[in-house]
């Protein structure tokens, strides 16, 4: 086999590498935009739940607010734990949000939260939800004091 050949393969190989591994994300890069929970949560008396975190966010034409809501013991069936405005200046926030569900529907234990950090953009006459980021975590929710 002729070794021209072979040696334009591999060129092109080593190029491909190569333009692959500088176009590769950094292992420490932060996204411009996330939303976390904390792993706990708390679940009072009269349950009231509390879910605190951390967001970031950039831009934004309309109000972002963080959301959340809390899954338990039904895989299909979250329910809503309040709302926090958010500001959209690139720097990182905390958020806390409490809120009640349906009598007895949580307890403490293990618990499946999704926080959404959301824009409301005007279109025109419509109001269009706009997502920034979307996040799920497990989460303890304790008995508060």
């Amino acid at each position: 086999m002729p070794l021209r050949p072979l040696l334009g393969a591999a060129s092109c190989a080593a190029l491909l590498l190569l333009g692959a591994a500088a176009a590769a994300p950094s292992a420490v890069a932060v996204p411009a935009e996330y939303v976390t929970v904390d792993a706990k949560g708390r679940i009072a008396a009269d349950g009231t739940v509390t879910l605190t975190g951390t967001y970031r966010c950039v831009g934004g034409t309309g109000p972002v607010f963080v959301s959340s809501s809390v899954n338990q013991s039904t895989p299909h069936v979250s329910y809503g734990i309040g709302g926090t405005a958010a500001v959209c200046d690139g720097a990182e926030h905390r958020w806390e949000n409490s809120g009640k569900a349906p009598q007895d529907a949580l307890k403490a234990g293990a618990a499946k939260v999704e926080a959404t950090l959301m824009e409301l953009r005007g279109s025109g006459i419509l109001v269009i939800p706009v997502p920034h980021a979307v996040s799920h975590h497990d989460v303890t929710l304790a008995a508060a004091a």
